[in-house]
């Protein structure tokens, strides 16, 4: 993988393409919302979550402009899409903010025949991964279109482990050992670190149960007060565990696959989900209700869902692709990727991981809080 990533960078520079910026959200949508005259598009993604020459492909073969703009977390998000209506044309929230948006009447019904290569009615043309469409977030298919996914496993430094280490049949117990101390490093956030911990306590990474919570609460307390943890962190984690500076780390599978691949030459890392399961997650495109360009957004999502958009894409996001064509031109041995994808199970977990996986759902307003005042008290524990 760091040979691919050298030779797409040294294209990059050698073609001197130009970057891709993020605009600002507006601040409310009669001073800031991008202009919705003529052809434009009006994104709104994550940071870094789409290859720059794919905007500068989309508005050469169409015409359409595309206005960028991004956001930081998926609550966000939903806060800037209520705040400024026609402000965006296509988001690409997460499976549980999905469902919490389609129930509060946020999102357009998605019009498949405007967007074949994602079609759910077309097994002819449609590219999605057979165990994406119908979740659980939105079982009819009806607003929503798969655009990466992947797990939260954990990405483990291979020199620290001992010699007993099999991740085949390792639990998450393995977070707790103090065999690591000030050595692992969680994710700082509600509901990947409680739902791991919900999950090796055996109950529902989606529970609403108070006991369950408390049960779950306490459990990383306990991690805490052990001496294991070395820190609560999300974006520099990938970083520090390719320099070699922790043992173990509660990750995206996505990020695992950076750190992976730029880990330094004295660190050797891989990944697992561990046996009790975890969450599998999704980010998807959606079309607010509101939009001004619907049509020119379906346009810029069935571009998204073509084969070589989708492999492009996946060169440069490193997530796992939820588009069939894409892993075929990904595996292609005489293409432009040759990479085993199939074999990897950071980008294509086994049948057997998948079925002890869980979508997020979204929590109900009256259990939030809960989690909210239980998180806190982990974070206020010395």
């Amino acid at each position: 993988m760091k040979m691919k990533r050298f030779l797409l960078l040294l294209l990059v520079l050698t073609l001197a393409l130009p970057l891709t910026g993020c605009q600002p959200a507006p601040e409310d949508a009669e001073s800031g919302a991008p202009s919705s005259a003529g052809q434009v598009v009006n994104v709104f993604n994550w940071e870094d979550y789409i290859d720059p020459e794919v905007i500068n492909m989309f508005e050469e073969e169409t015409g359409i402009t595309v206005n960028y703009m991004c956001f930081t977390t998926v609550e966000d998000m939903i806060v800037q899409v209520e705040a400024n209506p026609g402000a965006f044309d296509v988001c690409f929230p997460s499976d549980y903010i999905i469902e919490r948006m389609i129930n509060k009447g946020m999102l357009a019904e998605i019009d498949f025949s405007h967007i074949p290569n994602a079609d759910p009615g077309s097994p002819e043309t449609c590219q999605t991964l057979d165990h994406l469409l119908s979740p659980d977030y939105d079982p009819e298919n009806k607003y929503s279109v798969p655009y990466m996914w992947g797990t939260v496993g954990i990405l483990y430094n291979v020199n620290m482990m001992p010699e007993d280490f099999d991740p085949e049949t390792t639990s998450w117990s393995i977070l707790w050992d103090t065999r690591f101390m000030h050595n692992v490093i969680m994710m700082d956030s509600i509901r990947d670190s409680m739902g791991v911990t919900l999950k090796y306590l055996g109950y529902s990474a989606n529970s609403t149960s108070v006991p369950e919570l408390f049960h779950a609460r306490d459990k990383l307390i306990e991690q805490k007060k052990l001496g294991v943890v070395k820190a609560y962190q999300v974006d520099e984690t990938k970083d520090k565990m390719a320099a070699g500076e922790a043992a173990m780390a509660v990750m995206w599978s996505g990020d695992a696959m950076y750190a992976i691949d730029n880990a330094t030459d004295a660190v050797e890392l891989d990944y697992f989900v561990p046996v009790e399961g975890s969450n599998v997650w999704c980010d998807s495109a959606v079309i607010p209700v509101t939009a001004k360009n619907k049509a020119n957004a379906e346009k810029f999502i069935d571009f998204l869902c073509r084969p070589d958009i989708a492999a492009l894409n996946w060169n440069y996001i490193w997530y796992s692709s939820p588009n069939k064509g894409a892993i075929e031109l990904i595996e292609d041995p005489e293409g432009d990727y040759a990479y085993e994808y199939t074999d990897d199970l950071t980008l294509s977990p086994s049948e057997e991981i998948m079925n002890k996986c869980e979508f997020f759902r979204d929590i109900p307003e009256d259990y939030l809080g809960v989690y909210e005042a239980l998180w806190m008290d982990l974070k206020n524990t010395k």
